[in-house]
C-alpha cells in the first residue's frame, strides 16, 4: 500500500448531496469555494477536484462556478494543495485550453492538473449549439485532442493535420517552468476510456464502487498496452464517518430520506444524460448518495472502519481518494482529523511489516 493521498471536490454545483440539507445551503459561490479549499489545503488535503459545467445539471435556476477561471483564483489563493481542472474536449480547441493550462501552471507554481472527462449531458452541449458527438467518436475526438494538448503542454512545436485537427508548428511558451507538463488524470470506465487512460493519461479515476468491482477494472486496465510510467489510479467517495458505526448508519439512513426529496432535480439529470455513458449504467447498479458513485465505494462506518476501507483500497492499487461530505466543511474537518491519522497509522504498520 502506497501512502494515500486524499482530495476534496470543491463545491461547484452548490452540493454534492441532498439540496435539503438543514445545515447545508447550495450555495456554488466563488467566495464559499475559496474558503472550502483553502480550509482543505489547511487541514492537509493534497488536492482539489473543479468539476466542469457550463450550467448547472440539477437546473440551471442553480448556480454553477466556472471551472477553468475558478481555478486560476484558486492556483492564486493556494500554496501547496494540487488543483485538478476538469476539461471536456468539445468546450475548448486544444491550443487555447493548452494555453490556458500554462498560464494557471505558472501562477500555481507547478500544481494544475487536467481531468479529461469526454461529456456526459447532452443538453449542455446541445443548447448552446455545439454538436454532442456520439460516444465512440467523442474518444476518437477525445484522443486526438489530448494528443495536441500534451505536446504543447510540453513546450513541443506542434504540427497535426488528422480528422478533427489542423495545428500546424504551433508553439507555446512558458511552458516546463517547473515540471515536463501538467499531471493529467481521465474519467470514464467504457472501453474507449480504458484504453485512452492506459495509452495517455497518469492517473485513471475511477467512480465509488464496491471494492470487487474497482479490483477488475484495475486489472483490465493495467493489462492493456502501455508505455512509460505506471498508471496509477483514484477514486471518488462519498464519506460518512462517525466514532460508532451504528451513528454512522442512522446519518446515512437520513441521507437516504433527504435523497427522495430530490428526485425531480435527478429527473432533470437523466433525461438529459448519454444513454451510451458507462458511469450511469454503473451508477443504477450501485445506487448511491452523492455523485460518482458516492457512498458506493462503502466508506461509511465507524472511523476505524473507514480507515480499514480506504486502506484496503490502497492495497488494490488505489493513490488518490478524492471525497464528497454533506454539510462539507464540518465533515471534511471530521474526516481529517478523525479518519485520515488512522489510515496513515495503519500505512506505516504495513511498511515495518
Amino acid at each position: 500500500m502506497s501512502t494515500p493521498r486524499f482530495g476534496v471536490w470543491a463545491n461547484v454545483y452548490g452540493t454534492w448531496a441532498s439540496h435539503q440539507h438543514p445545515a447545508d445551503p447550495v450555495d456554488a459561490s466563488w467566495q464559499r469555494n475559496r474558503r472550502l479549499v483553502t480550509q482543505a489545503e489547511e487541514l492537509g488535503y493534497d488536492s482539489t477536484l473543479i468539476a466542469q459545467h457550463t450550467y448547472n445539471p440539477f437546473g440551471d435556476q442553480n448556480g454553477q462556478l466556472e471551472a477553468w477561471t475558478a481555478a486560476a483564483a484558486l492556483a492564486e489563493a493556494t500554496e501547496h494543495i494540487e488543483i485538478i481542472t476538469a476539461i471536456k474536449p468539445a468546450l475548448y480547441h486544444p491550443v487555447v485550453l493548452a494555453k490556458l493550462a500554462l498560464g494557471i501552471e505558472e501562477i500555481s507554481r507547478g500544481r494544475l492538473s487536467l481531468n479529461l472527462v469526454n461529456a456526459w449531458f447532452v443538453p449542455e452541449l446541445e443548447r448552446a449549439g455545439i454538436p454532442f458527438i456520439e460516444h465512440g467518436e467523442r474518444y476518437a475526438y477525445g484522443t486526438e485532442w489530448l494528443t495536441i494538448v500534451e505536446a504543447l503542454l510540453r513546450g513541443e512545436r506542434v504540427t497535426h493535420h488528422g480528422r478533427w485537427f489542423d495545428v500546424d508548428r504551433y508553439q507555446l511558451r512558458p511552458a516546463g517552468t517547473y515540471r515536463p507538463r501538467p499531471r493529467i488524470y481521465l474519467g470514464g470506465e467504457s472501453g474507449a476510456a480504458r484504453d485512452l487512460a492506459a495509452a495517455q493519461a497518469d492517473v485513471w479515476f475511477i467512480n465509488g464502487q464496491p471494492q470487487t468491482s474497482v479490483r477488475d477494472l484495475i486489472a483490465d486496465v493495467t493489462a492493456r498496452p502501455r508505455t512509460g510510467r505506471p498508471l496509477r489510479y483514484g477514486l471518488a467517495a462519498f464519506v460518512i464517518a462517525r466514532p460508532t458505526e451504528a451513528e454512522a448508519a442512522e446519518e446515512l439512513a437520513a441521507a437516504w430520506a433527504l435523497s427522495v426529496k430530490d428526485d425531480p432535480a435527478r429527473a432533470e439529470i437523466f433525461a438529459g444524460v448519454d444513454p451510451d455513458v458507462e458511469m450511469f449504467k454503473t451508477f443504477q447498479k450501485y445506487p448511491a448518495i452523492g455523485t460518482n458513485g458516492g457512498t458506493s465505494a462503502g466508506l461509511v462506518g465507524s472511523y476505524d472502519q473507514v480507515a480499514a476501507r480506504v486502506a484496503e483500497f490502497g492495497d488494490l492499487g488505489i493513490e488518490t481518494f478524492m471525497l464528497q461530505f454533506q454539510p462539507f466543511e464540518a465533515e471534511m474537518a471530521r474526516f481529517a482529523h478523525e479518519v485520515i491519522p488512522r489510515v496513515r497509522r495503519l500505512s506505516e504498520r504495513k511498511v515495518a511489516v
